[in-house]
């Protein structure tokens, strides 16, 4: 499947050492949906991708 949307929360994520199940709990979704989103299989809501940039201390422009 070709991905969705290009997006480099992985990038971050791993720049942060931080785990993609911790991510997810942070903004509380499943690691499955994290996983998701991440490989561009899922588009994240509005809310959601603000929640994420939040997190990972970045702008929506940042991550998406």
């Amino acid at each position: 499947m070709e991905a969705m949307t290009k997006n480099k929360i992985r990038e971050i994520r791993k720049q942060k050492r931080m785990k993609q199940a911790v991510l997810a709990d942070k903004v509380g979704i499943f690691q499955s949906e994290m996983s998701e989103i991440e490989t561009g299989q899922r588009k994240p809501s509005v809310y959601l991708a603000l929640k994420i940039a939040e997190v990972m201390g970045k702008s929506i422009n940042e991550i998406f």
